[in-house]
């Protein structure tokens, strides 16, 4: 009969004969904390001592093997033993020990499994090494271990990707012995014995030499200065593997090294703060409502964006009606979802069955009184107030109570449309990032009478959705498209003084945006904002700098990318600077009577930024984001802001918030109606605070 001892709360040691079995068991994810290493640690070094036992196996309950460090923990001083020492502990422990994985085997989990002597998949085992997301390396031997099992080729890639390997391809490169069906308990106690009978081979994966590959290490350095020039922790990652080839202590000395580096860059604040962000956004005062349930969605509109929200729902399991008066339109539509669908098989996140299932949930509809059984209905129609009260008028009398009706608009009040209805409080904004079924966020926009449990489901759409969902209240582009409106005017401002698009473009990208603000407008449709700019014109005050060279390109017909000219021309899958952008930017400079002047690449960025960071400020400041930290994640998860940088409100932080007041107060010597410091921003800087203190 076996004994069970409880090592501490989450570790304990079961004895079956001459077998061990160590369980770990730290809800929910078996995360690498402080217990659980500590625990470990005093396992290990008993049962090494304890002359009964001569076979060790480690496992974990619940739903997966240790899934990585403890987020607890992030940004804390380290607490001994570190994680590195409890991996070296059961590389050198004298007895056999094996590791049963199951779940998502990811970070410390892996490098933990890493340093026993035999390595058991179960079926759906997923094994990975992602620091590098987080702006640092593997940090307990992953760097050396993998490449002794995997070969430097492999191991470079999975740590460089920062990926999750799935069990079978883990096995046949040998991170992993072999896969077993069965309980990870009982998995571990056979495979016990089996290793104190010799049946299966344990080895100390130290003691294995690896292949030198120059050539795979050159090519993935060369990878990574192409894919990666801003960023700091890849070209760390790689420089750690090709260290595997010397002696292992040696290697891991290095790899230290390498990684106390990693954690030292701003880079892994900004990535850490990033991750944080995805997670923070969903701590919400409807959190504590239930959600309404939902079943069938109805979305209204067959466009690029109505059919990229219906492939989103598809894909998420959601059965859909798709509706759409015009008939060409709504055969385009759903053209358009099986188009979307087959990209997804393409790129392997869809089977071709599972794509079949997806179309056979999709429903179509010229007729609103189809959307009569929908739970919640999202209208992606043209942007304009008329056709969105009309639409919500009509679903007021289709739909049965209890159903959720959302608007896709981008800047319209949805106050206004939900006054369209009898009941606003089920009325709510769900603004989805173009292609809708690729982009992360969602604005999840609650308006002045929508009930708490309608908010809550808006939330639960966007977790079965797997977007990052971001409150947002009521203004004129929400979160996200206000404080871009802000930060456009100051890139036209620095255009127009005599900065090129395409410098500062290049000013941007270099900083590290996916795109700059000219090319984000080519690839969008100058169209779009040359409509909102012409809904503003009434109302824009007398004092505000105007610039209309958008306007200008728009009056020629050149609406960007769609039409192979904007700002660039787009021609044959080659985009190069438009000489006649160039010459209309060169009237309009006449015309204003500017003599044009020059703008450094810092100057560009600082400018630029300020803009982000005070239109945010105001963001905060009247209650439209709850706090700074949701800003960072709309930027982030919709609009290209690096995410190495963390944020916007982030990035204030490490600039220094009165430097930003003073550099704001420089640039409104030029132009007092835009430059104007937020006073929200300048508390903080007089109290020597940060964005970050109003998180919590």
């Amino acid at each position: 009969m076996s004994e069970i001892e409880a090592v501490n709360d989450v570790i304990t040691v079961e004895r079956a004969g001459p077998v061990a079995l160590v369980c770990i068991d730290n809800p929910p994810v078996n995360a690498a904390g402080h217990a659980v290493r500590d625990g470990l640690t005093t396992a290990i070094a008993a049962l090494e001592a304890d002359m009964d036992v001569r076979a060790i196996a480690l496992y974990a309950a619940g739903r997966t093997f240790i899934a990585g460090a403890d987020i607890r923990e992030f940004g804390r001083p380290p607490e001994d033993p570190w994680l590195p020492a409890v991996c070296n502990a059961l590389e050198a422990c004298a007895k056999p020990v094996v590791a049963v994985l199951h779940g998502t085997t990811l970070g410390g989990g892996l490098e933990v499994a890493l340093g026993c002597h035999y390595r058991i998949g179960v079926p759906g085992l997923k094994v990975g090494l992602p620091e590098v997301t987080l702006g640092i390396l593997p940090g307990a031997g992953g760097t050396q271990r993998a490449p002794r099992l995997a070969g430097i080729a492999f191991a470079l890639e999975m740590i460089t990707s920062g990926r999750q390997v799935p069990a079978e391809e883990a096995l046949e490169a040998g991170l992993i012995d072999e896969i077993r069906e069965g309980e990870p308990r009982d998995i571990a106690l056979a495979a016990g014995a089996e290793a104190l009978e010799g049946r299966i081979e344990t080895r100390r994966t130290g003691t294995l030499e690896v292949a030198p590959d120059d050539a795979a290490i050159a090519e993935m350095r060369a990878r990574m200065a192409r894919r990666h020039p801003l960023l700091f922790s890849p070209h760390k990652c790689v420089d750690a593997v090709a260290a595997c080839t010397k002696p292992i202590e040696e290697g891991l000395a290095i790899e230290r090294a390498l990684y106390e580096e990693c954690q030292a860059s701003p880079q892994r604040a900004g990535l850490v703060h990033a991750f944080f962000a995805e997670r923070a956004v969903a701590k919400v005062p409807e959190a504590a409502h239930a959600a309404r349930e939902i079943g069938r969605v109805g979305v209204i509109g067959a466009g690029t964006m109505g059919s990229g929200i219906a492939t989103a729902l598809l894909l998420a399991g959601c059965p859909v009606t798709l509706a759409e008066v015009n008939p060409e339109a709504l055969a385009r539509g759903r053209g358009t979802v099986e188009k979307n669908l087959a990209g997804a098989v393409t790129r392997g996140k869809l089977t071709e069955a599972g794509r079949d299932e997806a179309l056979a949930r999709l429903e179509t509809a010229t007729d609103l009184s189809a959307l009569a059984d929908a739970d919640l209905v999202v209208e992606a129609a043209f942007e304009e107030m008329g056709v969105k009260t009309e639409i919500f008028g009509t679903l007021d009398r289709v739909l049965k109570p209890g159903a959720v009706m959302a608007t896709n608009t981008s800047y319209l009040d949805i106050d206004e449309i939900a006054a369209a209805t009898s009941r606003p409080e089920d009325v709510l904004g769900l603004h989805f990032f173009s292609p809708a079924h690729v982009m992360k966020l969602l604005e999840v926009v609650v308006a002045a009478k929508t009930a708490p449990e309608v908010a809550a489901t808006g939330f639960a759409l966007g977790k079965t959705l797997r977007k990052v969902a971001v409150r947002s209240g009521v203004c004129d582009g929400f979160i996200g498209n206000r404080i871009m409106q802000h930060y456009r005017k100051a890139a036209d401002h620095m255009l127009l003084d005599g900065a090129d698009f395409d410098r500062i473009d290049a000013a941007l990208e270099a900083f590290g945006f996916a795109m700059g603000p000219f090319r984000v407008q080519d690839l969008a449709g100058l169209d779009i904002g040359w409509t909102y700019r012409k809904r503003h014109a009434a109302t824009r005050p007398p004092e505000e700098r105007y610039v209309a060279i958008g306007d200008r390109l728009c009056q020629e017909g050149w609406f960007g990318r769609k039409a192979g000219r904007g700002y660039y021309l787009h021609e044959d899958g080659d985009t190069r600077p438009n000489p006649d952008a160039q010459a209309i930017v060169a009237g309009e400079r006449a015309r204003a009577g500017i003599a044009p002047r020059s703008f450094t690449d810092e100057e560009i960025v600082a400018r630029y930024m300020a803009a982000m960071i005070a239109e945010a400020a105001r963001v905060v400041e009247d209650g439209t984001a709850l706090r700074p930290i949701d800003v960072d994640a709309v930027l982030l998860f919709g609009y290209g802001f690096p995410r190495f940088r963390g944020g916007p409100m982030h990035y204030a932080d490490s600039v220094g918030l009165p430097e930003l007041v003073r550099r704001i107060e420089g640039y409104a010597a030029q132009d007092a109606h835009f430059w104007q410091v937020p006073p929200l921003l300048r508390k903080l800087a007089d109290e020597d605070g940060r964005f970050a203190d109003l998180n919590s």
